[in-house]
């Protein structure tokens, strides 16, 4: 049962990988990479752009050169490599391109970059760093509490300090208590030409010395533009009954010049901009003359003032100054913008819509600042506020949490009476599919990362331009490698193109549409929105009530359940549709921020599914898993992602403290070897698997890849290698050291990325010994009773999700090619037993008014379409040559999940 380091070290002399060894430069026919927009129509405005292009292995040397081009001509672009091969050849690449107007017919291929007219320059002084772009230039800090300390124009100031502000209450009645972010790291991670990246790392500080709320800002610049994306991530650290947040925001100072008549107020609106001044000129009782008007609703200086008619300029300072407005998203379907005059006067109601884009801009002609937040009505309550801006120096806020909210409640939304002892919460978990228990349903540890703009503009922005600004952040136009050039290059698993070439093969891919479809749109129609729920789906539905069971137990949140992010993110790969992508990535920001603890006791841990994202005591890695982040990374080189991807690399660590499977009944305390504790191939080691694969490919180091092949020549070395479900996992070495000999099949074990990591694994490792084991058990989970125990005997215990699991079958059916097994895998995915079931027509249903789909959960959602589309790359035939059952079409029908 043991494996000696001789051991190891044979394996990884046989596996023979040599990563980051150079490898000759590609062939001049290697064919271009095409590259698309998401939303299939080139932008008029995109703000700075990341693009992640994969590379087939042995294809691309890590010293080649690679250009962009627009039409077949080279454009200003910065490269780098994200992920390479074993082999040492370029496996990802990552790509930014300046900002300004969309450009079309873009390609990535071999060959001398293009430099930009205008590089960006970064400047690393002692107490701050410069970045210049163009004329802008941002003063960013290394301490204190400014992030960034100054912006100007050709010289001229145009933004003050931009700091963090917020505030909390020790009661949800108690009085709020300022306090202020302050930087304690500043980093430099890209300086240029094309794009530069300064992480700034702090703690948010109370008067009386208290620091809490650990954040990171990332702030980037792109050459040709005159704003910073803004990164915003927190990890909340409080007490949940102690410290209610009841204020969070990013505040920019603003130098006001001009008379109140030339300064400027604007908010996007999803109607009419918003667009005034401080002080109107528009709409008096006496006209000032139609050149005064119209200069100053476009947002350009007044004329001369002698030329204005006489009675209103001697009547200007009886025209009141507005000098604060505010924009309140309180829900997703309503906002509210109001202004005063000054501090102890009445708000008066200026405007009202349902969703705001995001955007508030407040200046002169000479000058101003606009901020914009990403999913601003998706993530209520949200505000915009521009304080003081008939003073000298204006204050322009994005709320991520509104002060005129209530506070953030995080305490848990269930009493405990009556919950002590494992017996009574295990009497609990089987009447609301919770896992209870006091004490692990902490808020402690979670975070969320919020995106944001920010411009310093050298003059009033024209209405159709702050447009334009709002709907460039507010949905922000994505580049990404065309699905064929990605399938060539043979990344994340298996999954094939779009391939309606025969009748079956088109019901499965119209069910595959209709399916996203359907989700995006429960989204819109549930109102799946919310500061802490935007992102999540539900897991099961109430067909009593025909709504989600949002109220009861496990039932409520999914929190990446049986891989829904990895359904979407595989389907956006193969169609390159924006809306499978846009679904996939509100999921991964959403399950990898706040389903994911980042400090404390369950660090690198998530939550099971629950009522609310941190209420379930069930606290595991297939939630925090690795795979379902890393195909957004490396399609966007996103660096927040990134970090939460490192930070996973130890977290095996934690289960030393956290022992998953404490509460089953009947179970004994583990009792191993010391430094050892029971883990579960899938779905726990593949989770972790995944992220030392992401860092071995990232980084070329070794000690990662050798963690994997310990736990995979482990694996092999017990009586029934994969068939024995899980072992005593030794937390040092990595490797398995033991197990009870007997076969376990759990309907969990490959339903969280098990599937995929092991695809990926067996591609890149050669060990035929684990790839055996592995094909022992994708043959053997779904297999008949009668050949099952003419093989092993009894018990052949429970079987579920044997829809889901087709995928296994056609996974060994296609490495033995045979067609039998195939056609068996095809029968198993056709019968929908514990599983969707697939339909020949589009199923959903209008049923007390709402749109329906029959027997649906996320569960069964995600397994089918994960089962989908790898039968339909592994056994396409063996999908031809089966039948397709009748399905009932009622949607009062539920089905076990």
């Amino acid at each position: 049962m043991q494996l000696t380091r001789r051991d190891t070290m044979k394996l990884l002399g046989a596996t023979a990988l040599v990563p980051h060894v150079a490898v000759a430069r590609p062939a001049p026919a290697l064919p271009p990479v095409k590259l698309h927009w998401l939303e299939e129509r080139t932008p008029a405005l995109q703000l700075g752009q990341t693009v992640g292009v994969a590379w087939p292995r042995g294809a691309l040397g890590p010293r080649v050169d690679l250009r962009v081009e627009a039409g077949g001509k080279p454009i200003p672009a910065q490269s780098w490599v994200t992920a390479t091969w074993p082999d040492g050849s370029v496996k990802w690449t990552a790509h930014a391109l300046e900002a300004g107007a969309g450009t079309s017919d873009l390609a990535v291929r071999p060959g001398k970059p293009a430099a930009p007219s205008a590089p960006l320059r970064i400047e690393e002084r002692a107490d701050a760093i410069v970045i210049r772009s163009g004329d802008c230039v941002w003063e960013i800090g290394r301490s204190g509490e400014a992030l960034i300390r100054s912006a100007t124009r050709a010289g001229r100031p145009i933004m003050g300090a931009f700091t963090l502000v917020g505030s909390v209450r020790p009661s949800p009645e108690g009085t709020p208590v300022p306090f202020t972010g302050r930087i304690d790291r500043a980093t430099v991670e890209q300086a240029g030409p094309v794009r530069a990246v300064v992480k700034l790392e702090g703690m948010h500080a109370l008067e009386g010395g208290r620091r809490w709320l650990p954040f990171s800002v990332r702030l980037y610049a792109y050459a040709g533009a005159e704003h910073l994306r803004v990164i915003h991530s927190f990890v909340f650290d409080g007490e949940p009954a102690k410290d209610f947040l009841s204020s969070l925001g990013l505040r920019a100072t603003v130098p006001m010049r001009g008379a109140p008549h030339d300064r400027h107020v604007r908010f996007a609106s999803d109607g009419p901009l918003f667009a005034e001044a401080v002080r109107p000129l528009t709409g008096l009782r006496r006209d000032p003359g139609a050149a005064f008007r119209e200069a100053q609703v476009a947002g350009r200086p007044v004329p001369d003032l002698a030329t204005m008619s006489k009675v209103v300029r001697e009547g200007l300072d009886m025209i009141p100054t507005w000098s604060d407005f505010t924009l309140e998203q309180a829900n997703a379907d309503g906002f509210r913008v109001e202004k005063r005059t000054s501090p102890g006067h009445a708000w008066v109601a200026a405007r009202s819509g349902r969703r705001a884009p995001g955007l508030a801009y407040v200046g002169s002609p000479t000058g101003g600042v606009a901020i914009a937040q990403r999913w601003f009505w998706q993530r209520h309550p949200s505000a915009l506020h521009i304080e003081d801006a008939a003073t000298d120096e204006a204050h322009l806020t994005a709320w991520l949490w509104s002060p005129a909210a209530p506070p953030m409640d995080l305490r848990t939304y269930r009493p405990v009476l009556g919950m002590e002892g494992y017996d009574a919460q295990n009497h609990a978990l089987d009447i609301t599919y919770e896992d209870y228990e006091p004490g692990w349903d902490s808020a402690i540890g979670i975070g969320r990362t919020n995106e944001l703009t920010l411009w310093a503009l050298a003059a009033t922005p024209a209405n159709d331009a702050i447009t334009a600004m709002a709907g460039a952040n507010a949905l922000p136009p994505q580049l990404m490698a065309d699905p064929a050039s990605l399938h060539a290059a043979q990344v994340f698993g298996d999954w094939a193109l779009p391939d309606r070439s025969t009748p079956n093969r088109t019901v499965v891919e119209n069910q595959l549409d209709h399916l996203v479809d359907f989700y995006a749109n429960e989204v819109e129609q549930r109102s799946w929105y919310g500061f802490w729920d935007h992102g999540d789906v539900m897991h099961t539905y109430d067909w009593d009530r025909h709504v989600w069971r949002y109220d009861i137990g496990g039932f409520a949140w999914d929190n990446s359940e049986l891989s829904p992010d990895l359904w979407l993110w595989l389907q956006a790969l193969r169609t390159g549709k924006a809306q499978a992508w846009r679904l996939a990535e509100a999921m991964t920001r959403h399950t990898s921020e706040v389903d994911t603890y980042h400090l404390g006791r369950f660090k690198g841990l998530g939550t099971r599914h629950g009522v609310q994202h941190w209420s379930d005591s069930s606290k595991q890695p297939r939630v925090s898993n690795a795979v379902y982040r890393r195909i957004y990374y490396y399609l966007t080189a996103d660096d927040r992602i990134g970090d939460i991807l490192r930070d996973l690399l130890t977290s095996d660590q934690t289960l030393g403290h956290v022992e998953i499977g404490r509460k089953i009944p009947n179970a004994k305390p583990y009792d191993g070897p010391a430094g050892t504790i029971d883990m579960g191939f899938g779905p726990s080691w593949t989770a972790y698997a995944a992220a030392w694969l992401t860092e071995w490919e990232r980084t070329g180091d070794k000690k990662w890849r050798d963690r994997i092949i310990a736990g995979m020549a482990s694996i092999t070395k017990l009586p029934h290698g994969w068939m024995t479900g899980s072992g005593q996992y030794d937390l040092k070495s990595g490797r398995f050291v033991g197990g009870d000999g007997k076969i376990h099949f759990q309907h969990l074990t490959a339903v969280f990325g098990a599937v995929e990591v092991n695809a990926e694994l067996i591609q890149l490792i050669d060990m035929p010994a684990y790839k055996a084991t592995w094909l022992d058990y994708c043959r053997w989970f779904n297999a008949p009773k009668a050949d099952y125990v003419a093989k092993f005997g009894e018990p052949f215990g429970a079987r579920n999700l044997r829809e889901g699991y087709s995928r296994l079958t056609a996974y060994a059916a296609h490495e033995g090619s045979d067609p039998k097994l195939a056609d068996r895998a095809a029968e198993e995915f056709f019968s929908g037993e514990q599983g969707l079931g697939t339909w020949t027509t589009d199923p959903r249903e209008r049923v007390a008014g709402a749109i329906e789909w029959p027997s649906v959960s996320t569960n069964a959602a995600a397994q089918w379409g994960l089962a989908a589309i790898q039968l339909l790359a592994l056994v396409p035939d063996a999908i031809d040559r089966a039948t397709i059952p009748p399905h009932h079409s009622s949607a009062q029908e539920p089905r076990s999940s």
